[in-house]
């Protein structure tokens, strides 16, 4: 057991990474659809020139009907279904009953009622909605004979039918009673209705099959109703089939796509940002930025009437970017869009190609993130790029441009508009995980800033100083590769602990007095290394980030105040000198941005004490301190080299000879 603890103390580092991925993985695997998925989406080509080989049948299946043609044909149906009356034997009865009641005495008549009534005698309105010439179905007993409505008397022309069978006395005596007939062939609507649902539930769902090894559909070939039918008749019987079968082999390829992608990026971060690989919130936010993005694939699925094309996939490499630099933002949108792919249940070539390029678009678009407005010119270039995609990849797919279908150009708007989130999401992550962004720099970096613009009131030589290390820090930066803008910000900060001792410091002393001569050599050298720490703690108050204190905390290093520890050499030669009084408290710098920084606050404060500018003494000048401070190991931690060192100094002497205005010699 002791062991097992040791073996998690020692590694709990790499054991924290492992957990990190291998969470995002399950997370990735557990949001990817669990049924099997069709290959193609039969909706969206339909109208289209089929993109794919040509698709052969697999299997035996039958093609199903499409919705309207079952419609059409239910439809059909019941306009010409015969509906059911029924011969009421009963009311007959009843009426034969009546008249002879009344017209017993007189058998001329009551023999021409039962003439009329054995013919039958239909309502003049019915339930049917039929007419004298329509087609009936009249069920007498257990008999169901097919007539028509016509051959049977309405109450009216059954009067006028005994009236000509009877002779004028009789007539006289049948007007006189008037004595109405009714209905004895009525409408039966119960069982027209079931009989009606019999021959609807007989309609056959399918039309036709398709056997196996048949050729479904061709390349080219455009998928019309006949073909749109065929393949989604082909659709359901695959679903149907895989349906409630095992889904292992499924899960296996799901996570091995997942995991390779997720190996893959690690692979990256090891080989090419190491430093991103050892600092766990950095990982952690790239894991997270790709399984919300991930996730945020899945809400079509979810929520009805959200088109997949709308979702604004571009807002991770806009994010990505605003904190980590374009290799970073371009590699995690690859790998993310290649995930999401995985799991699209069609036209996955579209969807891969449109947003692959539009997400390095966007990176593009925003390589110095240095103003809100670049954001908004992000969103135009991304919407330019969808729309020529789309037309480019509909002319490739289709061979015209008729077939472009406006919603999906909507649905495109829509997406680009939505990467606007991104501003409010960059600061919220921001605030998360404590990172910076290039536009947060570009705030604090303005000299209206409280620190600086209490230190320009205060200290405005030392203001003067950063503005110029900052130049020369800059310049340098970009030839060899880094943050200009934080490295510019960093310069910016990394003296403001002068401000509350602004005269102990040379290039705040203009009227001549130095206070120094008033002190020994010890404790002046402990108010210069004094301005690191209280800029520190006026940084920390001012709640500036980590990474621009970090300048402040290396900007010297582990040099020594080279100029009192030499006067006090000088002057006690026979003492012993214990020289930690006269170093700055480290550390040293840690990056390129650091190193650089370091390097131009010493060149430029030098360089005021040069007595003579020309080419000669300011290259000697740069040559010499940044060789002294690479002979102390001020570099060993940064990731710079030699090759970076001899290009810096380039730049220094080149920017010194631009401010003290070195001219070439002219002959006399």
């Amino acid at each position: 057991m002791n062991r097992f603890f040791s073996f998690i103390r020692d590694r709990h580092s790499l054991l924290y990474k492992a957990f990190l991925f291998l969470s995002s993985l399950a997370l990735i695997v557990y949001l990817y659809p669990k049924g099997f998925r069709f290959r193609y989406d039969p909706e969206s080509l339909k109208n289209r020139p089929w993109p794919y080989e040509s698709l052969i049948a697999p299997f035996d299946f039958a093609i199903q009907k499409s919705p309207d043609e079952l419609a059409s044909e239910r439809k059909e149906l019941t306009e010409k279904f015969v509906p059911y009356f029924r011969k009421d034997e009963n009311a007959e009865k009843q009426l034969l009953e009546k008249f002879s009641a009344e017209f017993g005495s007189r058998p001329a008549i009551l023999s021409a009622v039962k003439d009329v009534l054995s013919g039958g005698i239909r309502a003049i309105t019915n339930g049917a909605g039929k007419g004298p010439e329509d087609e009936v179905l009249v069920v007498t007993g257990k008999v169901e004979e097919e007539h028509y409505l016509g051959e049977y008397a309405d109450p009216v022309s059954a009067d006028s039918l005994v009236r000509k069978k009877l002779n004028a006395a009789d007539a006289k005596l049948w007007d006189t009673k008037q004595t109405a007939f009714s209905a004895t062939v009525v409408y039966d609507s119960s069982l027209t209705k079931q009989s009606l649902q019999q021959v609807l539930d007989n309609i056959s769902p399918t039309r036709g099959a398709i056997s196996k090894g048949q050729d479904i559909i061709d390349r080219g070939e455009i998928v019309d109703e006949a073909n749109y039918q065929e393949l989604e008749s082909f659709r359901q019987e695959f679903l149907s089939l895989h349906a409630g079968g095992s889904n292992w082999a499924l899960l296996f390829g799901q996570t091995g796509l997942a995991a390779f992608c997720l190996f893959i990026l690690f692979q990256f971060l090891r080989l090419f940002r190491r430093e991103i690989l050892g600092n766990d919130p950095k990982l952690l936010f790239i894991l997270l930025m790709i399984v919300l993005t991930v996730c945020m694939s899945y809400i079509p699925s979810v929520v009805e009437n959200v088109p997949v094309l709308a979702l604004p996939f571009c807002i991770l490499p806009v994010i990505m970017r605003a904190f980590f630099d374009t290799r970073i933002a371009l590699f995690v949108h690859l790998i993310t869009t290649v995930i999401i792919t995985i799991s699209l249940p069609a036209d996955r070539y579209s969807f891969l190609v449109i947003q692959l390029l539009a997400g390095i678009t966007a990176i593009f678009s925003i390589v110095n993130m240095r103003t809100r407005a670049q954001l908004f010119y992000s969103v135009i270039a991304i919407l330019c790029v969808y729309v020529m995609l789309h037309l480019a990849i509909t002319a490739i797919q289709e061979g015209e441009m008729q077939s472009i279908r406006m919603n999906e150009l909507v649905n495109y708007a829509v997406s680009a508009l939505l990467v606007l989130l991104a501003y409010p999401l960059i600061f919220f992550f921001e605030k998360l995980f404590g990172f910076v962004s290039d536009v947060t720099l570009l705030e604090l970096g303005d000299t209206n800033s409280p620190l600086l613009r209490e230190l320009a009131e205060r200290a405005p030589g030392t203001f003067q100083h950063s503005i110029q290390v900052a130049n020369l820090a800059e310049e340098a930066i970009r030839r060899v590769g880094g943050n200009s803008l934080l490295v510019r910000t960093g310069a910016m900060y990394h003296d403001i602990g002068k401000g509350d001792m602004p005269m102990y410091f040379i290039e705040n002393q203009a009227t001549g007095v130095n206070p120094h001569d008033e002190l020994t050599f010890e404790e002046s050298a402990a108010i210069i290394i004094s301005h690191v720490i209280k800029g520190i703690e006026k940084a920390k108050a001012a709640k500036l980030p980590d990474i621009v204190i970090d300048f402040i905390r290396t900007h010297h290093g582990t040099t020594n105040t080279s100029y009192f520890l030499s006067l006090y050499k000088r002057n006690n030669p026979e003492e012993f000198i214990d020289e930690e009084l006269f170093r700055y408290p480290g550390p040293i710098p840690y990056s390129k941005e650091t190193a650089v920084l370091m390097m131009a606050d010493s060149v430029e404060a030098s360089s005021r004490s040069l007595k003579k500018y020309d080419g000669e003494s300011i290259d000697g000048l740069v040559d010499r301190i940044i060789d002294h401070q690479a002979d102390q190991h001020q570099f060993d931690n940064s990731d710079i080299t030699m090759k970076d060192i001899s290009a810096i100094k380039k730049i220094f002497k080149k920017k010194l000879r631009s401010i003290y205005h070195v001219r070439v010699e002219y002959p006399k």
